[in-house]
């Protein structure tokens, strides 16, 4: 008899679970309902700035038909919510007042935008109820609020100084909008990069057309527009930020509430072992943004470190297509089985990449000391284990800023600003914990008029072009042979751009080096 699997959200992340499930579901294997809270099916929600700036369309943001799973066999539910689980009858009770059964259930439920507390927002974080000319940019709705600005020429009001909201500024920016970033500390990322690439981040956005308001604590919004809109950012010392629409780029909270309204046990977000079993439950597990790896064995080196969910779409794909496989050895072959298969590998440390036409920025690891930090470039030397070491370099009036951070020669951390070469090769470098060469400013001539070779590994065939799903230049160079001349085309084939769009421009050029080379 078939297991029937329930997956609760339908974002990216439960897409690709479903896309891995379906041979399952075709042979009868598994059955399979979604329940996807829009009216959507599920679309790369990481792209939706892209879409309101009328740079790509919600066609191309599409990642499932509800129509063809339901040919293959499954069932999709959207526009209900799961609302109560059942855990002794393994019941969901949707918003529509039907119960449905499960053998297992997977929370895919993601995350939702922070609402800030501030005067004039609804304070319920969990169903805000935004004023006119207030979005958190995080659904197609939104993307049309964001777009009638910028068709509009409006002013546009970022609030928040991280990578999506720098990246929503920069795009409206250049499609005509006028935008002011709003953010706390003195330079943008403050969590992410150091003092020197924060002041070079923020000249580079200044000179790209973006107003920065930096050490701003917002408390209020006004609304004085058009019946009742946005029309001001009130500030703590009094002044304000005018403009037409707000954007909230305030950072994500996992959605845990469905979890614990059946008392599963949740920290950042519902915590589950190496095998996204959430606890002391083995018919329920998480993934993508939800989902807090964290195993109950208080021995467990691996997670005596973990930080929670990411955020990042890359990890969630990984932990769909390793649950896939799991839940299908359990129906197929029985518990013992399944749980021989070897645990979900841990995640290495994600990079950061800023997405914007003339500026880029790569940020992965520990970067916060400054080379005579002697007391934190000693920490974690022990043992013979060597110290950190600080390369760092800086050419403020042209945008550019590089710092290394190593240990005995291996790169731990690393921030590049307007070096695209140079960021590439240590990103590359960073992901393999190779050795950096011995004289660091070798890296540096990758930007210069000679593009000094260091090691041509930004060359190699089998370097990672995306990293949200794991594809490598060869495998990209291999469809554009098989017939793809697109990167819509090489997404498809390969599912590299699927994910945060930061490997386009490389893409592209695969593709282009490609017919440079037939036309030749």
């Amino acid at each position: 008899m078939s297991e029937r699997i329930v997956v609760v959200g339908f974002g990216p992340v439960a897409a690709r679970l479903v896309d891995e499930l379906l041979p399952a579901v075709r042979s009868g294997l598994v059955q399979l309902l979604v329940v996807g809270q829009e009216a959507e099916a599920a679309y790369n929600r990481v792209m939706v700035a892209e879409l309101g700036v009328g740079r790509t369309t919600a066609e191309a943001l599409a990642m499932a038909d509800a129509s063809e799973l339901e040919a293959d066999g499954a069932e999709v539910r959207l526009g209900v919510e799961v609302k109560r689980i059942d855990r002794a009858r393994q019941n969901i009770v949707l918003s529509d007042g039907s119960t449905e059964h499960y053998d297992r259930l997977v929370f895919a439920t993601g995350s939702r935008p922070v609402i800030p507390n501030l005067t004039g927002l609804n304070p319920d974080p969990a169903r805000p109820v935004l004023p006119a000319g207030v979005t958190a940019l995080r659904d197609l709705k939104d993307a049309a609020v964001l777009r009638g600005a910028v068709a509009g020429g409006k002013r546009v009001v970022v609030l928040g100084g991280g990578v999506l909201g720098l990246e929503t500024a920069l795009a409206a920016s250049e499609e005509g909008a006028r935008t002011t970033v709003v953010h706390n500390g003195p330079f943008p990322l403050g969590r992410s990069i150091d003092r020197g690439s924060g002041s070079v981040l923020t000249n580079s956005l200044r000179a790209s057309g973006v107003r920065m308001a930096g050490n701003a604590r917002s408390t209020g919004i006004e609304t004085a527009g058009p019946d009742g809109s946005f029309s001001a950012l009130m500030l703590d010392d009094g002044s304000a930020i005018g403009g037409d629409l707000l954007v909230l780029s305030c950072g994500v909270r996992p959605r845990t509430e469905l979890a614990e309204g059946c008392g599963l046990p949740t920290g950042a977000g519902i915590l589950v072992d190496h095998h996204l079993r959430t606890y002391h439950e083995p018919h329920m597990f998480a993934i993508g943004d939800c989902a807090e790896v964290r195993c109950p064995d208080a021995g467990c080196v691996d997670c005596r470190t973990a930080v929670g969910p990411t955020g990042l779409v890359g990890p969630g794909w990984r932990q769909a297509e390793w649950l896939a496989e799991y839940l299908v050895v359990l129906a197929r072959d029985g518990q013992d089985a399944a749980d021989a298969l070897e645990a979900l590998p841990t995640e290495k440390p994600g990079v950061v990449v800023l997405k914007a036409r003339g500026i880029n920025l790569a940020v992965a690891g520990d970067n916060q000391a400054d080379p005579w930090d002697d007391e934190l470039l000693e920490a974690g030397a022990a043992s013979g284990r060597p110290r950190r070491q600080i390369s760092q370099w800086a050419d403020p009036e042209h945008g550019r800023y590089v710092k290394m951070t190593t240990r005995g020669g291996v790169l731990e951390g690393l921030v590049a600003v307007g070096m695209p070469r140079t960021a590439a090769e240590l990103v590359v470098l960073f992901e393999r914990s190779s050795e950096l060469p011995a004289d660091r400013s070798l890296l540096l001539r990758l930007d210069g008029p000679d593009q000094f070779d260091a090691g041509a590994t930004s060359n190699d065939p089998q370097r990672t072009v995306c990293r949200c799903a794991g594809v490598s230049a060869a495998s990209i160079s291999e469809s554009v042979l098989e017939g793809c001349s697109t990167v819509g085309e090489v997404s498809k084939a390969t599912r590299a751009g699927t994910g945060c769009g930061g490997c386009h421009e490389d893409i592209k050029g695969i593709i282009e080096k490609h017919f440079q080379a037939a036309a030749a």
